[in-house]
């Protein structure tokens, strides 16, 4: 089969890709290797900047975001015993977040993909790139439920699958720029079934360790605490991550609600950054080129931003011939993704607790909490970065709704 694009992953990035491309008149096919049941079951936070909202709306996936989701114009810190509000709205000029769960972005884009015609592989196997440095690239895949392999020929493969996917292991290990720092802590997550405890998140640096207070519907919240990245799930009970939860956020006169749990697990925290963002034909974007922490909330947004410059890039390349921009996609995107490194960096070591450190380096960690709550410049560079640095190029989607 043949395509301008064949984008490997059905996540944010590759989605969000195939849908900026339809709009400008640029064929596309996808190739995920889970269900569509999968994706669009697998719960992931999702903490949207202005721009990426913006987007979404532009280009006519906004309804039910703007429906369901939850506006916040500020967040919480929570330290000593005392909450301090950063008000984001008002330090950057009108800027806000929206709460608005990944899985739910992927539903929105998938139904508009395939409302449109689109074509998505689901459940494909043994995906492999080829000729990737040729102008006639290859991708070959195992489709569901067959036995012969299928190859798409295209112009470019926008590899969005991943950081465990096949795309970038497709660029030679000796060309591979990678970047990386594993934390000594993880996350664990909770879904529980409480009401609302606060309208807006609050970020906890305890004694104890980190915690997140934050919210999925009127009826679910989501919750995480600092714990051991190698303990087991087994270990935590839900009495036992109740109590942590209590102890880490409780203050006089307000207390966080018990409920029934419904879904928790442990993750471990990494920065990664591969800088080989392009080879040959073949662009990275997503998870596939960087991870973050979560505790800046910038992973979909990064994979927002990047495909924003390579739909563009391709845009220009199609409609006038132009290869500036595809051959600058790195250098835009490289640029973004530090300053995001940068600010996830910095919430996670100033947020959470470091047990190998000094007790000095534990009161340096409270007094950049205290100067960043008692100052308004270092608020506003907080705030400016929670709800997202302005992008490098300027896109023009809109469309009639």
């Amino acid at each position: 089969m043949r395509t301008q694009v064949g984008i490997i992953g059905a996540g944010p990035a590759g989605l969000l890709l195939s849908h900026l491309l339809h709009l400008q008149g640029i064929d596309s096919i996808i190739l995920e290797s889970r269900s569509r049941e999968e994706i669009e079951g697998t719960i992931r936070a999702g903490v949207l900047e202005q721009g990426t909202v913006d987007l979404l709306n532009a280009t006519g996936v906004g309804a039910r975001m703007m429906k369901e989701g939850h506006v916040h114009h500020g967040i919480e810190l929570q330290f000593n015993g005392r909450r301090h509000r950063i008000d984001m709205h008002e330090l950057t000029g009108g800027k806000k977040i929206t709460v608005y769960a990944q899985h739910e972005v992927i539903k929105d884009l998938v139904a508009a993909r395939l409302e449109a015609g689109a074509k998505i592989y689901f459940n494909v196997k043994d995906v492999s790139l080829h000729q990737i440095e040729s102008s006639s690239p290859i991708i070959q895949f195992l489709p569901e439920n067959a036995t012969d392999y299928e190859e798409v020929n295209c112009d470019f493969i926008a590899g969005c699958d991943g950081f465990h996917g096949p795309s970038r292991q497709a660029i030679p290990a000796n060309l591979r720029v990678e970047k990386q720092k594993i934390y000594p802590f993880g996350w664990l997550g909770i879904l529980a079934k409480t009401p609302q405890v606060n309208p807006e998140l609050i970020y906890s640096n305890h004694e104890r360790g980190f915690a997140l207070i934050s919210t999925r519907s009127p009826e679910i919240q989501r919750h995480y605490i600092q714990v051991d990245p190698k303990d087991d799930i087994a270990n935590w009970s839900d009495d036992r991550i109740w109590s942590e939860l209590h102890a880490r956020v409780d203050m006089d006169g307000w207390s966080i609600l018990d409920g029934p749990i419904i879904q928790k697990n442990i993750v471990s925290m990494r920065s990664f950054v591969c800088e080989t963002m392009r080879y040959g034909n073949l662009f990275l974007a997503g998870d596939a080129a960087h991870i973050v922490p979560p505790t800046g909330a910038k992973g979909l947004n990064l994979a927002a931003a990047d495909v924003q410059v390579l739909a563009k890039g391709l845009s220009e390349y199609y409609h006038s011939g132009e290869e500036d921009l595809l051959n600058r996609y790195s250098e835009i995107c490289l640029r973004r993704i530090w300053k995001a490194q940068r600010f996830s960096y910095w919430m996670t070591t100033m947020l959470h607790r470091n047990f190998e450190h000094s007790s000095f380096e534990y009161n340096i960690q409270l007094a950049e909490l205290d100067y960043v709550t008692s100052s308004q410049a270092a608020a506003t560079s907080l705030a400016e970065n929670y709800v997202g640095l302005p992008m490098e190029i300027q896109t023009n989607y809109s469309i009639k709704i």
